[in-house]
């Protein structure tokens, strides 16, 4: 059964009812309407007022904004910045790090079409600053981010203690800067875009690994009571004193599983010991390797007893916290460094080479230097591995070492100085050394050839400036044998021999005239010249039975022997 729809008579109250919620409805989408037009009125253009980091856009279409925030925004987005962590600064590309500016999003804010009320009454009434969106590519920014962090980080400085003299100095240790990337990450990307000045990263520290409180303690217990006095070391009926000088001389502090240890150098200890009382030191006597009747012999070794230093270092320690600051050491016997053994073993036994040079026998001055270089220089010994240098073999080269006042080649003048005519036991030496095969360290020619010796292959000196060294690169020992005799200077070097050497000299060429000089110095002397000047060639080849080494090639260009003339030029007036 259908039932009969309900009526409402008019004037019933019901009626009045719906007739209100009809025209409430009504004016609801009325004032619906009138909001989203006047929301779609304000889209389109920019706030009057509105600002984006600076940049004035207020009042503009959509297009002309963008084009504004283009012109005045896009290069302090390309701009470098910096970013710095604990002091340390470095730069950074926006484009490199994935940092950009959206313009288009930008302006796609302020002039979008929206129905938030808050930002439909900031159109209306007029806009502000507003912040630029920007893009971040969270990969590069890592990747780059990456880079930077091992350049800023700084591992921790640990702390010391050393003596300045006799007082024990601490520096204390310094933090390290520790950076997390993340961090970083987050920090660049919001503070990147325009920075005028460094982005600073937030840091942590990284402990250093013994704290400044481990340095201080060991001041206290450790180093002052190892200076506050001497320390007396006694063996027999022999003593010496260790100086707090030479305690604080001798120490170190070593820094191992987070502590800070005294450290004194035994070795060191032990020869103050011995400066402070030769006696105390080994009796025993080192083989010696000397000339006599014209060859070497092995002098024997021999043994000794000696103050046992071997646990100084320990006992100076204890000593130094203990009121009597006293060592008692025990005599025991010792051997030599050397012995007599070892020595006969270093093989010098023959003659390796000979080399002698005829000297100016009418200059009684400069023979007399002559005879004083092949003095100190015979019975040199040279011990494998060992570097000769006739400068520490024959200086000082003064008066009071036995050297005199005469004549020398300096810039191509003659002249004079003390030592004069030593460049001729210089050029000794160097031959020697040079056909024994040994390696050629340091030699210089001189500027003008002196037909006395072999050209392309002598040597000059000059104390502080020219030096003639050469290494013994053999197994064995060498010893040099000098002499002055029947007008010429006579060397030998005795060992082993070990090298098979074979020279060859060019012939003289590049041929240069003398000329006339002009020399106003106050000691000049005058010479008649006349002697070309050249270029040689030497070249030596060495092999032994375990090896040939390649050949060497030296190379010389002598000045001609010019005519000098004391006093000025007379084309210069």
């Amino acid at each position: 059964m259908v039932e009969k729809p309900e009526t409402v008579e008019a004037g019933d109250p019901r009626r009045r009812l719906a007739k209100g919620w009809l025209i409430a409805g009504a004016a609801v989408v009325a004032a619906a309407g009138a909001y989203a037009g006047g929301a779609g009125l304000l889209s389109g253009s920019v706030a009057d007022g509105t600002t984006v980091h600076g940049a004035e856009i207020g009042g503009l279409g959509a297009d002309e904004a963008r084009t504004r925030l283009a012109e005045d925004l896009d290069p302090v987005a390309a701009a470098k910045f910096k970013v710095e962590a604990a002091g340390t600064a470095r730069k950074v590309d926006p484009a490199e790090a994935g940092l950009g500016l959206d313009v288009q999003a930008t302006v796609e804010e302020l002039t979008g079409y929206t129905l938030d009320p808050a930002t439909l009454w900031t159109r209306l009434t007029g806009g502000g600053e507003t912040a630029p969106v920007l893009t971040v590519d969270r990969t590069k920014l890592d990747a780059v981010v990456a880079s930077l962090v091992p350049k800023l980080e700084k591992d921790p400085t640990e702390g010391s203690l050393k003596f300045r003299g006799t007082d024990p100095v601490v520096t204390a240790p310094v933090p390290g800067v520790d950076i997390d990337p993340a961090t970083a990450a987050n920090t660049i990307a919001d503070r990147w875009f325009g920075a005028t000045e460094p982005v600073a990263l937030p840091v942590g520290e990284t402990a250093p690994e013994v704290p400044a409180s481990a340095f201080e303690d060991a001041a206290v217990t450790q180093a002052e009571p190892l200076v506050a006095d001497g320390i007396t070391v006694t063996a027999g009926d022999l003593s010496a004193e260790l100086t707090p000088a030479v305690l604080a001389a001798h120490a170190t502090f070593e820094v191992a599983d987070g502590k800070v240890s005294l450290v004194l150098d035994n070795d060191g200890l032990a020869q103050a010991l011995l400066k402070a009382n030769p006696r105390m030191g080994s009796t025993a006597r080192d083989a010696r390797i000397v000339l006599s009747g014209g060859r070497p012999t092995v002098v024997p070794s021999k043994n000794g007893t000696g103050a046992d230093t071997t646990d100084l270092a320990a006992k100076v320690r204890e000593a130094s916290t203990d009121d009597k600051r006293t060592v008692t050491l025990e005599r025991a016997d010792t051997e030599p460094d050397l012995t007599t053994e070892e020595a006969k073993a270093l093989g010098v036994n023959d003659v390796v080479v000979e080399f002698s040079t005829p000297y100016p026998t009418y200059d009684s001055v400069r023979t007399k230097n002559l005879y004083a270089g092949t003095r100190k220089l015979n019975g040199t010994v040279v011990m494998p591995g060992e570097t000769f240098s006739l400068q520490r073999a024959l200086g000082p080269i003064t008066t009071a070492n036995g050297f005199y006042d005469s004549g020398v080649v300096v810039d191509g003048f003659s002249s004079s100085a003390v030592g004069g005519g030593l460049s001729q036991i210089s050029t000794q030496m160097f031959n020697i050394g040079f056909l024994a095969g040994m390696d050629d360290i340091e030699h210089q020619p001189h500027s003008r050839w002196f037909d006395r010796y072999p050209a392309g292959r002598e040597a000059t000196l000059w104390e502080g400036q020219i030096d003639m060294k050469w290494k013994n690169n053999t197994d064995y020992a060498v010893m040099i044998q000098a002499w002055v005799g029947d007008g010429r200077v006579h060397s030998r070097l005795w060992g082993t021999k070990v090298w098979n050497v074979k020279t060859t000299t060019s012939e003289h060429y590049n041929l240069t005239n003398p000329t006339t000089v002009y020399n106003t110095a106050d000691d000049c002397v005058a010479e008649s010249g006349g002697q070309k000047g050249f270029t040689v060639t030497v070249t030596r080849s060495r092999s032994s039975a375990a090896k040939t080494l390649p050949a060497e090639t030296l190379r010389w260009t002598y000045r001609p022997w010019n005519e000098v003339v004391c006093g000025p030029d007379p084309k210069n007036g």
